[in-house]
């Protein structure tokens, strides 16, 4: 079974994104992959910044989430959508960790032959839809398999159990194709 990685776009202490991705990985996991549940709060970074990396190399949160990024089969993300896009936060990181830190070092490494899924949650009725597009187009720029199967989601008040897992049937059976997909096609590439 592969080795999954699990995070959110948002830092928020009660993002409901984290949540979606905390569900993801709980649904991954009943399913036998082995999986890893991060926050991006626990990784900050500065802003990406040439004149920083020539002076100073990539920071220390940066190197830890790329060796995980590494170390990790594939990735899902749970994006939150600021004005029809990602957050600044996951772009930031996603930045970070492309950039090249030791000699013969592969390109992309982070990110080449790796598989990705997406999901997002909102409180508007799109459910985060709009943000998955230019995430989707900026990944497989980077030469990451996306699965197709992506979940987008509309947060009510009684969607979240009270341990903070999606619990209502319909939102849980589209989360858990869109896992199933990745578990899939994850499997198939690492063969």
């Amino acid at each position: 079974m592969p080795k999954l990685l699990f995070l959110s776009g948002s830092a928020r202490q009660d993002s409901i994104n984290q949540k979606m991705a905390a569900t993801a990985a709980k649904i991954a996991a009943d399913q036998g992959a082995e999986v890893t549940l991060i926050t991006l709060k626990d990784y900050e970074m500065p802003l990406y910044d040439g004149d920083f990396e020539a002076d100073n190399g990539l920071p220390e949160n940066a190197l830890r989430l790329k060796k995980l990024f590494i170390e990790h089969d594939g990735f899902f993300i749970a994006s939150p959508e600021y004005n029809s896009a990602y957050s600044a936060l996951l772009k930031n990181a996603l930045d970070w960790i492309s950039r090249v830190h030791e000699e013969n070092e592969p390109f992309l490494s982070a990110f080449r032959g790796k598989v990705a899924a997406l999901g997002a949650m909102s409180p508007g009725p799109m459910g985060g839809l709009r943000g998955l597009t230019p995430l989707r187009m900026l990944l497989g720029n980077i030469s990451v398999h996306v699965v197709p199967s992506q979940t987008a989601l509309q947060a009510k008040p009684d969607t979240f159990s009270e341990q903070g897992y999606i619990s209502d049937d319909q939102s849980l059976n589209m989360l858990g194709s869109t896992i199933a997909e990745f578990i899939e096609t994850t499997t198939a590439l690492k063969s």
